[in-house]
C-alpha cells in the first residue's frame, strides 16, 4: 500500500480554514447578501459548515433550520443539531416537516409508501424549499454542506440538498471533514457519527453505498488526485479492484447532478449561454 488515510488527512488544516473561511465570506460580498442560512442535521458536514460559517461571518449573520421528518429522523440528531447551534451561538428555527411531506404525497396520484428513494427525494427538496424562502425573505445565500466524496460520487438530491448557492467543504472528502470538525471544535460524538441523510427510516450512508468512506475516499483520492488508473489504484490503497469500478461506475452514472442542464447549440452560436463581464 502505497496511498494511506494519513495521506488524505496531512491537508494543513489551517490553511484549509482560512481559504474556505475567505471563501465564504468573498461569497456573501460578492453576491451582496446579509448572511447565510444552512440546513442543520446533527451530522458532521452541516456541523463544520456551520462552525465555519461562523467563523467567516460571526453568528449574527447565520441562521439554522432543523427540518426532521419525525418518521425518519432519529430524535438524538435533532438533539445533536441543537448542540452545535448552541455551541456556535446561532439563531436557528426548527420546522418539522411531516405535515408539508404528506400535503405533498396526498396530492399525488402515484405517490407509494414503498418507495425509499423518490419519497426521500421528496424530502430533501421539501428542505430545499423552506431554506430558500429563508433566503429570498432575508437576503441570504444559501450555503451547501456537502463534501467532496458526496459531489463526486453523486450521493446527494438533484435540486434537493444539492440546491445550494455555495459548497464550501466540497473541496474536502469525507474523512476530512471528520479531521477539520474535531479542529474547530465539533464534539466527537458528532464528528465521527456514521453518515445517513436520514430520508427514510433506517437508512444508513455505507450500507447504502456499499462501501465504506475510508474506502472511497481512499478510492477517489487514487483517481482524482493522484491521476492513477484503476488497478493502480487497487494496487496503492489495497482495496479490492471491483470497489474500484464501482466507484468509478457511481461517478458515471451521476454526472449529470454535476453539469447544468444540457442545452442545444444552434449552428453557428459557439455557446449557447455565455456571461458577460463589462467594467463599470
Amino acid at each position: 500500500m502505497r496511498i494511506t488515510l494519513s495521506d488524505l488527512l496531512d491537508i494543513g488544516i489551517e490553511k484549509v480554514v482560512n481559504v474556505i473561511t475567505s471563501f465564504i465570506r468573498n461569497s456573501v460580498k460578492q453576491a451582496g447578501a446579509n448572511g447565510v442560512v444552512i440546513g442543520v442535521s446533527g451530522g458532521v458536514d452541516s456541523s463544520t459548515t456551520l462552525a465555519l460559517a461562523v467563523k467567516a461571518l460571526g453568528s449574527s449573520k447565520v441562521h439554522a433550520l432543523i427540518m426532521p421528518d419525525t418518521r425518519t429522523v432519529p430524535s438524538e440528531d435533532v438533539f445533536d443539531a441543537l448542540d452545535v447551534i448552541k455551541l456556535f451561538n446561532v439563531n436557528y428555527d426548527k420546522i418539522v416537516i411531516d405535515e408539508i411531506y404528506d400535503a405533498f404525497t396526498k396530492k399525488l396520484p402515484i405517490y407509494s409508501e414503498q418507495e425509499n428513494i423518490v419519497n426521500g427525494n421528496l424530502r430533501a427538496r421539501i428542505r430545499m424549499i423552506l431554506l430558500y424562502y429563508y433566503a429570498n425573505k432575508h437576503n441570504y445565500l444559501v450555503i451547501g454542506s456537502g463534501d467532496r466524496s458526496e459531489i463526486l460520487i453523486g450521493y446527494y438530491t438533484k435540486y434537493g440538498d444539492g440546491a445550494v448557492d455555495l459548497l464550501p467543504i466540497g473541496c474536502l472528502y469525507k474523512t476530512q471533514v471528520r479531521h477539520l470538525a474535531i479542529h474547530l471544535g465539533i464534539p466527537p460524538k458528532i464528528a465521527h457519527k456514521p453518515s445517513s441523510p436520514r430520508l427514510w427510516p433506517g437508512q444508513m450512508a455505507e450500507e447504502e453505498l456499499g462501501l465504506s468512506y475510508t474506502e472511497i475516499d481512499l478510492i477517489l483520492y487514487g483517481l482524482f488526485d493522484k491521476g492513477l488508473k484503476p488497478d493502480e489504484v487497487a494496487e496503492d490503497t489495497g482495496i479490492e479492484l471491483d470497489k474500484v469500478y464501482k466507484v468509478i461506475e457511481m461517478h458515471k452514472k451521476t454526472r449529470h447532478k454535476r453539469a447544468l442542464p444540457p442545452i442545444p447549440s444552434i449552428p453557428g452560436v459557439k455557446q449557447p449561454v455565455k456571461e458577460l463581464f463589462i467594467d463599470q
